[in-house]
């Protein structure tokens, strides 16, 4: 791939990304960085959710291990269906009625200050993690490809994309991030979608119908996995499906913060919706990409990379047309930056009303301020988080921060379903103990979980076990009537 058409095409990009936050900022109050004034058109939110919800390593990964464990992440999607269902139908309207910015903040009214604190700590610790490591395994596919062909060290170029996320968010805020999330989905689907149908004519696979065949009949799109003992068994994966969209999605202020932005509760149960099918639709394609990109390499007699992960960026960049080469870059780009600015975004409003309470104690003059300067320095620890990777540049090191960070949203499944569905109150002050003990307790005993429960191996459903225990620790310190 030629670097030059690399950069002119990024470049042209982020030009158009500038052109939307111009656009989208030039009437802005103290708040509007923050929800958006309310007034997000609710298809606009539901499409871009998709970006958001998917990162670059969705874009990569779920591609590539398709090769190892067939279709059965299906199953996992077949479990959000029910995850947002239960969003739209239970926490978006408590959301709605209380009026939340920050959706932490219901824990305060419900148990009392430690557990609100300790809830957006948790969130604001596994979003800072999960996100800038997201990015880094993307800047190091574009380092690959772009940046060391420039003579550009990896941090100038992790500098620069940090920079430039913070310059086309830094006035409008989730205003901005609202439409440049719908481009960065456009863009995203638009490489999928155009290189499967190139892989297929370089097959000479011609008609819809030919390419659902040749999908169909492939072993690898097998969807079930009924073997109990798996860690990708049917049952485990669609009820830990469900479970990590509601906190992934539901208990996140990334996510929900774009919901919050839609002028009504029916808009915003309506973006749900609709964002549930256009993900499903999104992950079969991601799946079905998987498939074509394998019959293309053994097609070509190509030797398979020794992570699958490294299968389409191999491809693309080494054996597909330059325009395909294009196509992928656009994607993955598309795909880190809707991840990363979303993020950047939720993270310094939680910090500034879960932490600061800025719309309590400043007035709105004071607020931008501060808000400016929360929202540099989180671009300043994406920045060093990113570099952290790079220097331990250990594949088992970022295995494990992806579990841990799946771990911290476990105490607040257990907070909020306490909250939801008990009306009991609780000792607040040893809530952050306990947020603590349960991660750990549920690595225990997953870790050890085959010795201990006859040959069983967890799998995503460790969420519900980290969960479970916070509400059982919750129950025991309940306050006596």
């Amino acid at each position: 791939m030629n670097p030059q058409v690399v950069l002119l095409v990024i470049s042209a990009y982020f030009l158009l990304l500038f052109l939307i936050s111009w656009f989208t900022s030039r009437k802005v109050t103290a708040d509007t960085f923050f929800t958006g004034d309310r007034q997000s058109p609710w298809f606009l939110v539901a499409f871009g959710m998709i970006g958001a919800s998917l990162s670059g390593v969705t874009f990569i990964s779920v591609p590539g291990e398709v090769g190892n464990t067939n279709f059965y992440y299906f199953q996992v999607v077949l479990g959000y269906t029910l995850g947002y269902f239960t969003i739209a139908k239970v926490l978006l309207p408590l959301y709605y009625r209380l009026n939340l910015v920050s959706i932490y903040s219901y824990l305060e009214e419900r148990f009392g200050f430690w557990s609100y604190k300790t809830g957006s700590f948790f969130f604001i610790l596994s979003r800072a993690l999960g996100s800038s490591l997201r990015l880094y395994l993307v800047a190091s596919v574009l380092q690959l490809i772009l940046f060391d062909s420039l003579g550009i060290p990896f941090w100038v170029s992790v500098l620069i994309t940090v920079g430039l996320i913070w310059l086309y968010t830094y006035r409008g805020g989730i205003k901005t991030v609202v439409w440049t999330d719908t481009l960065q989905t456009a863009f995203m689907l638009a490489s999928v979608v155009i290189t499967i149908i190139l892989i297929g004519k370089d097959l000479e696979i011609k008609s819809l119908g030919d390419y659902i065949s040749a999908v169909n009949q492939d072993d690898r799109s097998a969807i079930f996995n009924w073997d109990w003992k798996a860690g990708t068994n049917f049952f485990k994966q669609f009820i830990s499906g469900a479970f990590i969209t509601i906190v992934m999605t539901g208990l996140d202020q990334d996510m929900m913060q774009k919901n919050l932005t839609c002028r009504t509760l029916g808009d915003a149960q309506k973006n749900m919706f609709w964002f549930t099918i256009i993900l499903v639709v999104v992950n079969i394609l991601f799946l079905s990409l998987g498939v074509m990109l394998y019959l293309y390499a053994e097609a070509k007699g190509i030797a398979l990379p020794a992570k699958s992960d490294q299968l389409f960026p191999m491809l693309a960049t080494q054996h597909f047309s330059a325009f395909t080469g294009i196509v992928f870059v656009l994607g993955i780009t598309a795909a880190a930056y809707s991840s990363a600015d979303s993020t950047l975004t939720a993270l310094t409003t939680s910090f500034c009303y879960d932490f600061l309470q800025i719309e309590r104690k400043y007035a709105p003059e004071e607020r931008v301020a501060i808000r400016k300067k929360v929202h540099i320095a989180f671009t300043g620890l994406m920045f060093f988080l990113i570099l952290a990777f790079y220097w331990l540049n250990d594949q088992s090191v970022i295995n494990s921060v992806f579990i841990i960070a799946g771990y911290t949203y476990g105490p607040l499944l257990g907070l909020y379903s306490f909250g939801l569905f008990t009306k009991l109150k609780v000792q607040d002050k040893w809530v952050p103990y306990l947020a603590l003990a349960a991660p750990l307790i549920t690595y225990l005993i997953s870790s050890n979980s085959e010795k201990l429960l006859w040959g069983y191996k967890f799998g995503f459903e460790a969420l519900i076990l980290n969960g479970a225990l916070m509400f059982l620790e919750l129950y025991l310190i309940r306050k006596k009537a």
